[in-house]
């Protein structure tokens, strides 16, 4: 979209700027308009009864005049933005001399007062503690639209969002939330296609809100409509927030992993060393990582489509998919992407640590042993049929397993995403996805084998690491041939067309969230 402007010469450019001075009056259409004339913005001169009053009907539509408070990084950025677009830009500083060194020659660089009455629409690129320079030029805001693009340092940092406090500060201006959550690396980029696009803006006057929105998208950002300006403590929080989908299943990863990884070290560290006297502590950074990464990728990847079974037993069980899911469900459900992206990546590492693993000195030395003991012993061939086999098998689903997951995490990329439509992006995240848990669960039960018959395996009476990290997939695996029986998924299926058997359906609620768009049974990766 950005090909009508960059295409223009850049002579051309700066001509038509110069062109839109404080005598012409800038004019503001809006492509779905009906009436032009209402979506006129008039400068302070045409109001004042300069100008020609047909101007805005004989001349080309011209943008606006835009003000922005503020000479910081945001500010410099924004202004380009907006000049590259055709606006016409003020800037407001406390020392303009000093800002107009850092802003094109075509920028004007004024006083905050001198700005202010330039422009209409004010965009107030200042932190909250310098508010206090409005209240001397708040006579001259009356009726501006203040466009508040401020961050705060932390959550909760104040009892109100700033845009709430300098609503109060300015009781007679019109405040709009919004650009916050636009980086000034994104705002001074040509090509938006690898940067976030998305603006949410709120206001208390629906019609400033509009005017907003169209000039975002003059911007080429996407404007999301926010609604009132009680909106604008979250729309704050989001620029300061870290990872806020992530802690869950970052915290559920790091739980599994210290289990896991405590459970093989008492196993086979403490027991070899408590009850031969043998130290195999030399094992512990490579080889109990490399068994612990495995276990809790599994486990993850299984945690995914549990979500989804639940979700499911649950709609069978009050007979409606109008019932609200348990809020501990509802997250789980909005975490799977998460999950499964986590599943993915300690895969795609265990796979690393089991190729460095013949690297190692200690497996040489135990190489030289073996064929030392078989040299000792006579053996001329020690090749063991089911072994080959075994080995060969394991790590031919061990990689079919990784190669799905794969799959799974690539079609998670928007840009990919985008380009599938419902039933094939469904059929990917939900059936390729119950078919790489399957194949790691084969991977599995061919890496133990027999073992988990063995008495020697229960080491302090206690069962190999992969029998307690495959026995949560396994139940995976049968809830999922449970789902799939004719009788159960016809049923399901009915309830998930709109059929209500409870008995409260006075009481029924429409889903929310991503119960409302996201089926249970299509479980994603994403």
């Amino acid at each position: 979209m950005l090909n009508t402007w960059e295409n223009k010469g850049q002579g051309e450019r700066m001509d038509n700027i110069f062109m839109m001075d404080s005598s012409r009056s800038p004019v503001f259409l809006t492509g779905s308009s009906s009436n032009h004339l209402q979506a006129c913005f008039l400068s302070n001169s045409m109001k004042n009864g300069v100008g020609d009053g047909g101007t805005c009907l004989s001349a080309q539509p011209v943008k606006p005049t835009v003000a922005i408070l503020g000479s910081g990084d945001f500010s410099k950025c924004l202004t380009k933005r907006l000049l590259h677009c055709g606006f016409h830009v003020v800037v407001g500083s406390r020392h303009p001399k000093v800002a107009a060194q850092s802003f094109p020659h075509v920028v004007d660089v004024t006083h905050h007062e001198d700005a202010v009455g330039k422009a209409n629409i004010v965009f107030l690129a200042i932190r909250r503690e310098h508010y206090s320079v409005l209240w001397d030029i708040k006579h001259l805001l009356e009726g501006k639209i203040l466009v508040d693009v401020s961050n705060n340092r932390r959550l909760n940092q104040f009892p109100e969002s700033n845009a709430e406090y300098l609503a109060s500060l300015l009781p007679d201006s019109i405040v709009v939330k919004g650009f916050n959550v636009i980086s000034a690396w994104t705002m001074q980029q040509s090509y938006l296609k690898d940067a976030n696009t998305q603006v949410f803006i709120c206001s208390n006057s629906l019609k400033a809100r509009q005017q907003i929105m169209e000039l975002a998208r003059q911007l080429y950002f996407q404007p999301v409509d926010m609604g009132t300006l009680s909106s604008s403590r979250d729309i704050e929080a989001m620029p300061i927030q870290l990872f806020p989908s992530w802690k869950g299943p970052v915290l559920s990863a790091v739980a599994l992993s210290i289990f896991f990884f405590a459970y093989s070290f008492v196993r086979d560290i403490i027991h070899p060393y408590v009850k031969y006297k043998q130290s195999d502590f030399y094992k512990i950074p490579i080889e109990m990582v490399n068994r612990t990464l495995p276990t809790v990728a599994i486990t993850l990847l299984a945690l995914v489509y549990l979500a989804g079974q639940l979700a499911a037993a649950h709609q069978l069980y009050y007979g409606t998919k109008y019932r609200h899911f348990p809020h501990w469900l509802e997250g789980w459900l909005q975490s799977r992407k998460q999950l499964g992206l986590l599943s993915f990546f300690l895969a795609a590492v265990h796979v690393l640590y089991s190729v460095c693993l013949p690297m190692r000195r200690s497996e040489r030395y135990l190489l030289l042993n073996t064929a030392y003991q078989q040299v000792h012993a006579n053996l001329e061939n020690s090749w063991n049929e089911e072994e080959v086999w075994r080995v060969e098998m394991y790590v031919s689903f061990g990689i079919m397993s990784l190669g799905l997951l794969s799959l799974l995490a690539i079609t998670s990329i928007p840009s990919v995403n985008s380009a599938l439509n419902w039933r094939e992006f469904s059929f990917i995240q939900s059936t390729l996805g119950y078919i790489a848990l399957l194949i790691a669960t084969f991977h599995g039960l061919l890496f133990g084998w027999k073992r988990a018959f063995e008495e020697e395996a229960y080491r302090f009476y206690l069962p190999p690491c992969f029998v307690v990290a495959l026995a949560l997939p396994v139940c995976v695996i049968l809830g999922k041939v449970l789902m799939l029986l004719p009788c159960v998924a016809r049923k399901l299926h009915q309830i998930r067309k709109g059929l209500d058997s409870s008995h409260d359906r006075c009481k029924r609620l429409e889903p929310v969230g991503s119960a409302a768009q996201i089926s249970p049974e299509r479980v994603t990766i994403m």
